[in-house]
């Protein structure tokens, strides 16, 4: 059973990557994957934990199972917390607020701004939110087919790295932060500067090819799904509500020492009320339309049983002792953090990021690598960056390829190779910051 659980998992895992290709939601592959990852723990207990007599060893694995599903739920409803506060901002028009002040012409000097937006915009939301919220932008403003690619592209690089440095910029940032390898002021500290190096770099190159002016179509991006005229006070104090309370999430947990789900249910506790208020005196179907009702249908719950069921088949791994088997291999040829976590990351350009960085976290538990060592710090940098190399290697290069039809192999062509530099270039800032 222990080597057949290695067999479901790379089915599973091939079946996740060729999602399109097989026309199955991953999300079912999944939760079938986490839930069979399990089931054969039970069904090879005796060879797997040979040291166990049969009750012993189920009540072993029963123990293990809630242990995990309490560690990964944390994520979850961290997650869920953020999207609601996220679309409800979304729903109020508030990044209009942002995107309506943008008047520059010029390619290169538009990229370079919707870049910097982009990057500091996911370390506040995280890169998926950030990359969907671009993506609306680009719509907008750019016709040129070719121009829209390379914009969105570079969108797809500043999110990636913009979350990377974030405690609440990334799924897999996230995972670390509530799973105590890292701390949210480190972080930033440790990995502003990589990210912005890994940026800068394919910007660089990106901009230098942009040549002329961008004929600017429509500024004002009502992302409203209603069809209510909303108040600039409604949009203004929605978005600074909704920001301040996904920054609050850390001090929360600074100050309490409460899991940050609890911050992040804090601030849509805020909001929920908030909105009620604001809308007290307004017609009814405004108010159902802006409603934190309305608004979680809106959710993309798919995404988060997803990391639900990938999560679990990692955790079974973890307990079935086939992470610290491979642990044990990389350390044995690998015999460096910075080799290790340089592979991790290219992986992450074809493997999924979560669970990449799940399983590092199963297989160097905090006694091989203490909380905000390099182990960790370049983990959060390589799995958050090294998922631009591909489109799609991120939540957020499968968001925009989705939405702008952008094809794989011009991606390779065009962005790979100066993503892939601009990687490089990042490691090499943390290695001479450190």
């Amino acid at each position: 059973m222990y080597i057949a659980i290695i067999i479901i998992f790379v089915i599973g895992y091939l079946a996740i990557a060729l999602e399109h290709n097989i026309n199955v939601n991953k999300t079912a592959t999944a939760l079938l994957l986490g839930v069979l990852c399990w089931t054969l723990l039970v069904f090879g207990s005796a060879t797997i934990f040979p040291h166990f007599e049969s009750i012993e060893a189920s009540h072993f694995i029963s123990e293990s199972l809630l242990e995990h599903v309490g560690e990964i739920s944390e994520i979850l409803f961290f997650l869920l917390g953020a999207m609601t506060i996220v679309e409800l901002m979304d729903a109020h028009e508030g990044f209009g607020l942002i995107t309506d002040k943008i008047k520059i012409k010029k390619k290169s000097h538009l990229l370079i701004i919707l870049s910097f937006i982009t990057f500091f915009l996911s370390a506040a939301l995280d890169n998926l939110t950030t990359a969907i919220v671009m993506a609306a932008v680009l719509r907008k403003m750019i016709k040129d087919k070719n121009d829209l690619w390379i914009f969105a592209s570079m969108m797809i690089i500043a999110a990636n790295a913009g979350g990377a440095w974030s405690p609440i910029g990334d799924v897999t940032t996230i995972m670390l932060w509530i799973g105590g390898q890292i701390t949210a002021s480190n972080i930033v500290t440790a990995i502003f500067i990589p990210s912005l190096v890994s940026t800068l770099i394919p910007l660089a190159i990106l901009s230098s090819k942009l040549k002329g002016d961008v004929a600017i179509m429509d500024n004002h991006l009502g992302a409203s799904h209603t069809k209510n005229e909303i108040s600039t006070f409604d949009k203004t104090i929605v978005f600074a509500t909704g920001v301040s309370a996904l920054l609050f999430v850390p001090i929360f947990k600074t100050v309490t020492h409460l899991p940050p789900f609890m911050g992040i249910l804090f601030g849509l506790g805020i909001m929920w009320i908030l909105t009620e208020v604001l809308h007290m005196k307004k017609n009814e179907e405004h108010k159902k339309s802006l409603s934190i009702s309305a608004i979680l249908t809106r959710i993309d719950t798919p995404s988060i049983l997803f990391f639900l069921g990938i999560l679990l088949a990692v955790a079974a791994l973890q307990v079935g002792g086939h992470l610290l088997q491979l642990s044990q291999v990389l350390d044995a040829n690998f015999d460096s953090v910075y080799a290790i976590n340089l592979l991790i990351g290219l992986l992450s350009s074809i493997i999924d990021n979560v669970p990449m960085v799940a399983a590092a976290m199963g297989m160097y538990p905090l006694e091989t690598y203490a909380v905000d060592s390099v182990f960790w710090e370049l983990l959060a940098y390589c799995a958050g960056t090294g998922g631009s190399i591909l489109i799609i290697g991120s939540a957020a290069g499968v968001a925009i390829m989705g939405i702008f039809k952008i094809d794989f192999i011009w991606y390779v062509k065009k962005i790979s190779f100066v993503a892939i530099l601009g990687y490089l270039a990042g490691i090499g800032a943390y290695m001479l910051l450190n």
